[in-house]
């Protein structure tokens, strides 16, 4: 395999392990409604699993208010149900076609838990970049072995992977700090 190649994929997965994180951290409340809080919910409707997104809109009017308006009023009992079972731990309010659901503020415990969640988050995220840098290391290697790369370019290349992975490492602490400090102002 192409040294090329092999980075070229290296960095793919890292950027897919990040791009991963920054989704789950959208999920993750800050005291703020936002879409992103309920938009990947599992819903039960017309006999399958579906996204919560796929089945209504979603909306914040207010800065501590989600509306959720289904496409079908049909579907408004499951996707209550649905909301009433998530992690959230908030309570829909159904008013006829629309679904309320107020944003209570956070309290202190509440916020450290979410913290310890978004550092979880972020060590997971670090293991998948490790993950990608091993496996690219590893695929280096290779090449130097059966396609007869130099060793010069086989370090090169070592020292490009671990670039990339100290790189990635960086954004994902960065983008922790700032989605901790998010969760931790009033």
């Amino acid at each position: 395999m192409d040294p090329d190649e092999i980075l070229l994929e290296t960095e793919s997965a890292m950027e897919k392990a990040f791009d991963h994180l920054t989704h789950e951290f959208a999920s993750v409340r800050t005291g703020k409604a936002s879409p992103a809080l309920v938009e990947n919910i599992d819903v039960d409707a017309y006999g399958s699993s579906m996204k919560l997104k796929a089945l209504a809109m979603i909306s914040t009017p207010e800065p501590r208010l989600v509306v959720i308006q289904p496409f079908d009023s049909s579907t408004t009992k499951d996707i209550e149900r649905a909301l009433k079972e998530s992690k959230l731990g908030i309570n829909p309010i159904t008013d006829g076609k629309l679904i309320r659901l107020p944003i209570p503020p956070l309290t202190e415990e509440r916020r450290r838990d979410l913290v310890k969640t978004v550092k979880q988050m972020a060590e997971e995220a670090k293991i998948r970049i490790r993950s990608a840098r091993r496996e690219g290391m590893e695929g280096i290697k290779k090449a130097g072995k059966d396609g007869g790369l130099a060793e010069d370019a086989v370090e090169g290349c070592e020292k490009e992977i671990q670039k990339l992975t100290d790189g990635f490492v960086k954004k994902i602490e960065e983008t922790a700090l700032t989605k901790e400090a998010d969760i931790m102002k009033v």
